[in-house]
């Protein structure tokens, strides 16, 4: 993915986060090929890809005794020639030994025999065949976070009417809910309403417990403004499900090879070439952003002018993606070529819905002259060269600060799904980072910036990275 370092380029990724709890899906759900569906966990085809895993694993390994799965974590399938199956879950020690080949395998009551691991299955099943194979399988063990106390109460209701016991750490969890609210402005339908809300700000809690307990790097994770929302609402409401569906990007030529190393560090942010940060609201229009915020750095290192370049025009105007329903940064610099350039955000501004098309050539203020595609190499000289844009998983619901370092089977380069915007690079504490432009607001992660770790290739980072050219 080398870009010469002399035509200096913003990236637009496409970036992908895997969250890490299952949110329920009906089970008669399937979108359309290729795309990814969540699973519930009485799916009979994941049952069948799920005891075809454990089987392969156990075959495989070399301990005395059998492994089940114990717990899921996540778990979603593709029609591709076929059902993809990807997922995510506990395996523990069961008291049969693989030689007794016993019907019954019950869990060792006892927690340290239980040797927990989290393992990422990739099985594709061809039913019409009756043939199943283990594409991939990734396990390590589990990394349990400090004990929490079970709280012994219901969360039955925020009004002055008590819970029958109120314990210390339901008293806690109200003050923090509360705070939540008042501060991200929430408020709710009715008091069924604020219990559910309650129950999963709850859960989400110990989610971020729970990445904060395996995460490799310097990231904090806790409540954010996301907090009081399923894993299925937030991914309904923010991400971009089309992205996962590399087969239908447009084809770009590759880029050019740089012309001399970077330097170790470097932030656009520093000279100028980047827009305040923006909000897409509760639509998938983040190909939207990443896109104009890869010309808007295009554009200002070719005419020394930044300007805030329309999201909405793309939203309403480009007819091969869809609006809030999400799409593809190559469609969306192709559209751009063909409406002739795009207008301020001021004279086309963001309404976070689609509308019709209301562009005009009179207010065109940038183009661009082709698009290109960098290579998957992951080295700062290469993604920074030029203002380009990238793919990766979805910025993590929960996070607050520093550089996120999740493991790799929690950020499954399959599932890419967000379209964010590189903008620097650098070193802190140690740990080599991307500096990523998020389009949630400055009330995300830093100001509204995600920081996510170098050199690993992780969440996808290195799938889908492109770049307008402007000449």
């Amino acid at each position: 993915m080398d870009v010469g370092f002399r035509c200096p380029v913003i990236l637009c990724l496409t970036l992908a986060v895997l969250a890490s709890v299952l949110a329920d899906l009906d089970d008669t759900l399937m979108g359309a090929p290729g795309s990814s569906v969540r699973l519930s966990e009485n799916d009979p085809g994941l049952k069948k890809a799920l005891k075809f895993a454990e089987e392969r694993y156990n075959m495989g390994s070399n301990t005395m005794h059998v492994r089940r799965v114990s717990k899921i974590l996540s778990a979603s399938k593709q029609l591709v020639k076929g059902i993809r199956y990807s997922i995510m879950v506990e395996l523990s020690n069961t008291q049969c030994k693989k030689a007794a080949r016993l019907m019954t395998c019950d869990f060792y009551p006892e927690e340290h025999n239980l040797k927990t691991e989290v393992c990422v299955f990739e099985v594709w099943d061809i039913p019409w065949e009756s043939k199943s194979t283990l594409l991939n399988q990734k396990c390590q063990p589990a990394v349990d976070p400090k004990p929490v106390e079970t709280n012994k109460v219901e969360f039955l209701s925020l009004s002055t009417s008590k819970p029958v016991e109120e314990t210390e750490d339901f008293v806690e969890l109200l003050g923090q809910f509360k705070e939540f609210m008042v501060r991200y402005n929430r408020t709710y339908s009715s008091q069924e309403d604020t219990d559910r809300r309650l129950r999963i700000f709850h859960e989400n809690l110990k989610t971020a417990e729970k990445l904060q307990s395996l995460d490799l790097g310097t990231a904090e994770y806790g409540v954010t403004k996301f907090s009081d929302l399923t894993e299925e609402e937030f991914r309904t409401l923010y991400l971009n499900p089309l992205l996962s569906q590399q087969k239908l990007q447009r084809s770009m030529k590759p880029a050019a090879m740089p012309h001399g190393p970077a330097p170790p560090s470097w932030d656009w942010r520093e000279h100028g070439a980047v827009s305040p940060v923006k909000n897409q609201g509760m639509c998938g229009s983040c190909w939207a952003f990443s896109v104009t915020g890869n010309i808007e750095g295009q554009w200002f290192v070719k005419t020394g002018k930044l300007v805030s370049l329309s999201e909405q025009e793309l939203v309403d105007c480009d007819t091969a993606d869809q609006a809030c329903g999400g799409g593809l940064p190559s469609n969306a610099y192709e559209a751009i070529e063909k409406l002739g350039g795009l207008e301020t955000e001021t004279d086309y501004s963001y309404t976070g819905k689609k509308q019709s098309c209301d562009f005009t050539t009179d207010k065109v203020t940038a183009y661009i002259n082709s698009s290109v595609e960098l290579s998957k190499d992951e080295n700062g000289d290469i993604y920074l060269s030029n203002p380009t844009c990238f793919s990766l998983v979805v910025c993590p619901q929960f996070y607050r600060k520093g550089v996120s370092h999740p493991l790799k089977i929690f950020c499954n380069p399959w599932m890419i799904d967000h379209a964010v915007l590189l903008v620097g690079y650098g070193e802190r504490q140690g740990k080599p980072f991307w500096a990523i432009k998020n389009s949630w607001g400055e009330d995300y992660g830093e100001q509204g910036y995600y920081y996510l770790y170098r050199g690993s290739r992780l969440c996808g980072i290195n799938k889908m990275c492109s770049s307008a050219i402007v000449n």
